[in-house]
């Protein structure tokens, strides 16, 4: 059922979570309100995103990757939690929710203070040698890159795998493994690639480990978000979904709010945040 953000819609979302365990899968629309855009969502660019193909064999695909990558990651730094991530983080410490599967790869759950968190397409942070697996620190990686391409330009729009729009790229110089000379790479998802086997397995536990299951944010397009959601639905276990627009999830949710979800995911807090403690004093007195 869809429905808007009113204090009644939120209401019938904390009665369907409140006694349970939840699992918490994120997309791109918690992270709206920290100034990274969605892909999706209502006003989203257009924009081809980068795949691994494309990343693998095309040089000049690849440079204007990096230079963009770099550039957005330096605003992925600068932004900061919302209240729909610092809800999330509250919720999990008064034991309401079990943990958060993001497909969002700007690590602000962390930074918010979520502890139990399954980043299911990679962070930013970090950079992996494709040749001999060698890992790096993002800030390293970016000293060498801005050390050896002294001009590069800014950039204006950032996308949220951390891309953004760089046109003249013929001169720049791609970073390297130091180890073995090999193609670095963000250790995020490209399209077009898996999400590591250890990855989704830990993201499936979560899920049926909970009682219920909440998205927030996220249209589901992608196939291991859907996949997680149909874990959920074949598990027995309520589903809802907070997002502004349509989903791929929506016919499977028992409750849809079609909303933002900084504002949702905090009243949800207000409302449950202190049910499961209260609760757990009352079977022990």
């Amino acid at each position: 059922m869809r429905t808007s953000t009113t204090d009644a819609a939120v209401d019938r979302l904390a009665q369907l979570l409140r006694g349970k365990t939840v699992a918490v899968l994120t997309g791109a629309g918690v992270s709206t309100d920290s100034g990274i855009p969605d892909y999706r969502g209502e006003g989203a660019p257009r924009r081809t995103p980068m795949t691994f193909q494309t990343f693998l064999a095309d040089e000049r695909a690849r440079k204007r990757y990096w230079a963009g990558s770099h550039l957005g990651w330096r605003r992925f730094r600068s932004a900061q939690p919302n209240a729909g991530h610092r809800a999330l983080a509250e919720l999990e410490a008064s034991g309401v929710i079990n943990g958060v599967i993001t497909q969002n790869v700007d690590g602000l759950h962390t930074r918010a203070g979520s502890r139990r968190v399954v980043e299911l397409h990679g962070s930013m942070d970090k950079v992996v040698c494709l040749r001999c697996g060698q890992a790096y620190a993002r800030e390293s990686v970016a000293a060498r890159l801005e050390q050896e391409n002294p001009g590069l330009a800014e950039a204006v729009t950032i996308a949220p795998d951390g891309d953004a729009e760089v046109s003249d790229v013929g001169a720049f110089t791609i970073p390297v493994c130091t180890v073995c000379g090999g193609m670095l790479k963000p250790d995020v998802v490209f399209f077009g690639e898996l999400v590591p086997v250890r990855r989704f397995a830990a993201a499936a536990s979560l899920v049926a480990g909970a009682d219920a299951l909440l998205v927030a944010g996220s249209s589901l397009a992608v196939n291991s978000g859907i996949r997680l959601v149909e874990l959920a639905r074949r598990g027995g276990a309520p589903i809802a979904v907070v997002n502004r627009g349509l989903t791929k999830g929506d016919a499977r949710a028992l409750v849809k709010l079609d909303a933002g979800t900084s504002e949702t995911l905090a009243a949800l807090a207000a409302r449950l945040s202190g049910s499961r403690t209260d609760s757990k004093e009352m079977a022990g007195g």
